[in-house]
């Protein structure tokens, strides 16, 4: 009985750290705050709108090449880490409310650039800037509209054969002057729209109809009650 006894302590000692569903020893639960790796990253907090692989969803693609043309890493950076207030772009900084490490803001933004850019995506081509230069005209944007959007858009902007509107209520209070911009340059490939150059074949857009069509866009945006809100919006720029 003695001997039985031993052995059956020795085999619990022993068999105790293997059981079924226990970590073993040397195993360690990750904080959340150290990982480091750009796809965890990314998928993690990316990709449900901006696709995986930086294809475009529910925002724009920002593993665009023409995108990381127009778009420098401080652009990007900002708005990780600050978010668009009113849009449904959150802040990540934790400076900024958001739950990601300085570090892994910095490895999110370079991953991208890394992954995705690609040298010679416009052969030579000068697109139109990020930021607006200069206030448009919204006069002078209903003309533009009309030769470059309305094939696809519809002559009044509700709609038409190829694609949605973009006059839309519900779509113009999520989205920013510079979401605008930067759809009309980079386009929604993804989506089937062109970028600045396709519109019209052989006539690319300037920076000042750019300018003229997103500020008549931006007209038809419902009036919000806060003016903070409203110049956080129109100044707002990044991952839009």
């Amino acid at each position: 009985m003695r001997r039985t006894l031993a052995i059956t302590a020795a085999l619990v000692a022993t068999a105790g750290c293997s059981a079924p569903g226990r970590p073993s020893r040397d195993s360690q639960v990750l904080s959340p705050l150290k990982i480091t790796n750009f796809n965890i990253l990314y998928e993690t907090n990316c990709a449900g709108c901006h696709g995986r692989g930086g294809k475009g969803g529910a925002a724009i693609g920002i593993g665009d090449p023409v995108y990381l043309v127009i778009a420098d890493d401080a652009s990007i950076r900002r708005v990780v880490d600050n978010g668009v207030p009113g849009t449904a772009m959150p802040a990540f900084a934790e400076t900024a409310g958001g739950m990601l490490t300085n570090s892994q803001v910095e490895t999110i933004v370079t991953g991208i650039r890394s992954r995705w850019a690609r040298p010679g995506a416009l052969q030579g081509e000068t697109p139109p800037p990020y930021a607006a230069q200069q206030s448009g005209d919204p006069n002078r944007g209903a003309n533009v509209y009309s030769v470059y959007c309305s094939s696809c858009h519809g002559a009044d902007a509700r709609g038409g054969p190829r694609a949605s509107s973009i006059v839309d209520p519900s779509y113009l209070s999520l989205v920013s002057d510079q979401y605008l911009r930067t759809t009309v340059i980079v386009g929604r490939p993804e989506l089937g729209a062109p970028d600045w150059r396709g519109d019209v074949p052989g006539k690319a857009m300037s920076n000042e109809e750019v300018s003229d069509v997103v500020t008549w866009l931006a007209a038809h945006r419902p009036q919000v009650t806060s003016p903070s809100l409203s110049s956080a919006k129109s100044e707002a720029g990044g991952i839009q």
